[in-house]
């Protein structure tokens, strides 16, 4: 993911701006296709681009005008008509159209899997990135930043004297492990030890170990440490890997100027050079399925195109998927950056659920206009968490607490859905919801997995576009 610097800016990687796709109103439904994408969100976006470059012909269809489907950016107009039908925009917040106001915020892994698939399908050459200030974790109710190394560790306020030691032995560790050298696991075999008995074995202590799981290796709750330890210090690993990735950055984190909406339209631009076809507006997409109960095609307006296997978001599927959690987000527009964060215009803040009581970590989101996300002067930022009691709202406390105050905020709630069985039998290959967490990690793993079992293989990340 090479760097091309933008106005000197050592945070910006700069690509070429295209055009958004274009509707496509004229093409005849009644055809074969080797498969339907249905929806235009970004794990299917990601998937119809995928499955194109792969040689495969595909139709994408959406019932929506729009791109982006539930993870799209709306326009202050736009989020206004959402959550205040009818009333006008406050002229304070400036122009509606400076706004791309994420519905889904997440910011991406510098070496993450999803970096990976825009290097290999380059659509990087549609969008222009920038890094991300800042990666915090919270303790007592503090901000402090994350450490990610040895030397870190040591200046880092959130342990004490002896316990800096400690860690400081663990991430060298860390660093210096290697799969493929046994002369670096020190008599250790991670994939049999769990993560429990690896922080026992370096003597770490709660404080530390919330913050390395939740802050590093991205888990969600405390399910892992009872699991094999070589999964959490791959992801540990990666961390480390993605704030070394980029010369200058002070966090591991990327994320596009104008927001995650840009997202979708560049892989259903990358599908349309591969040869898939796009159709927006498509009234009551319904699958078709054979005789075996396997799809086989889909319906809209009187017209059918039939295809090998359906992929989609769980609404074109009824009966097909079950709600496994609902996820509560509050939108809140500042006039300030996070107290706390050196100023800084885009931050990432975990809140580990020991330290608020909880089963599941609270996630804060915050990004401004320096990444053409909102107007000038102003900052957005996003609390969310897995909802676990009769009252979503409150449960987003401990979050909206470390924001210093806001201008205006707005609550969603948004159930969580994932399919029933896995798409071989009935060629219905549904992807699941959208998690409360603010990194990319569990969705691209979602579309990877997605990918195999529809084409038999995991994506090759060695070859490039262009060697297909």
């Amino acid at each position: 993911f090479h760097r091309r610097c933008r106005w000197g800016d050592p945070n910006v990687w700069k690509h070429t701006k295209t055009s958004t796709v274009g509707r496509v109103s004229h093409v005849v439904m009644d055809e074969h296709y080797d498969a339907i994408v249905l929806g235009t969100g970004l794990k299917e976006c990601i998937l119809s681009g995928l499955l194109s470059v792969s040689g495969m012909k595909v139709l994408h269809m959406d019932r929506n005008d729009h791109y982006g489907g539930t993870t799209a950016s709306l326009t202050l107009s736009q989020f206004w008509e959402k959550f205040c039908p009818g009333r006008q925009v406050p002229k304070e917040l400036g122009r509606p159209n400076d706004y791309n106001i994420d519905m889904v915020p997440k910011f991406m892994m510098g070496n993450g899997q999803l970096v990976k698939i825009l290097i290999h399908t380059d659509v990087t050459k549609y969008l222009e990135f920038k890094a991300v200030d800042g990666s915090y974790v919270c303790k007592d109710a503090q901000i402090h930043k994350v450490p990610a190394t040895d030397m870190e560790a040591l200046k880092s306020p959130l342990m004490g004297f002896f316990e800096k030691r400690r860690a400081r032995k663990f991430f060298i560790y860390v660093q210096n492990y290697n799969e493929a050298d046994a002369r670096t696991f020190e008599g250790r075999d991670l994939a049999r030890m769990t993560m429990a008995q690896l922080f026992m074995d370096f003597g770490l202590d709660q404080n530390t170990v919330d913050f390395i799981g939740h802050a590093l290796a991205l888990h969600r709750d405390d399910r892992y440490l009872q699991e094999p330890a070589l999964p959490t210090v791959r992801k540990i690993k990666l961390y480390e890997e993605s704030l070394a990735r980029f010369e200058g950055v002070r966090s591991p984190y990327i994320y596009p100027l104008y927001g995650l909406g840009e997202l979708p339209q560049a892989f259903a631009r990358l599908s349309a050079v591969y040869g898939g076809t796009y159709m927006l507006a498509k009234p009551e997409c319904t699958v078709v399925y054979n005789e075996n109960g396997q799809a086989c095609g889909v319906t809209s307006d009187g017209e059918t195109a039939t295809c090998n296997l359906v992929v989609g978001d769980p609404s074109y599927f009824p009966g097909k998927s079950k709600v496994v959690s609902r996820v509560v987000r509050a939108a809140c527009i500042l006039s300030h950056p996070i107290p706390g964060t050196d100023n800084s215009h885009s931050v990432q803040v975990i809140i580990p659920q020991r330290q608020t009581g909880r089963r599941s970590d609270i996630y804060v989101f915050s990004c401004s206009y320096a990444h053409k996300v909102a107007g000038s002067g102003k900052w957005l930022a996003f609390v969310s968490t897995t909802v676990e009691t009769e009252n979503p709202e409150k449960e987003l406390a401990p979050g909206l607490a470390i924001l210093g105050g806001w201008d205006y905020k707005f609550v969603d709630i948004a159930e969580v859905s994932q399919p029933l069985e896995d798409g071989r039998a009935d060629r219905c290959f549904i992807t699941s919801g959208y998690d409360a967490t603010t990194h990319f990690e569990t969705t691209v793993a979602d579309v990877l997995d997605l990918y195999q079992r529809v084409t038999g293989r995991a994506v090759d990340f060695t070859k490039s576009v262009a060697q297909h």
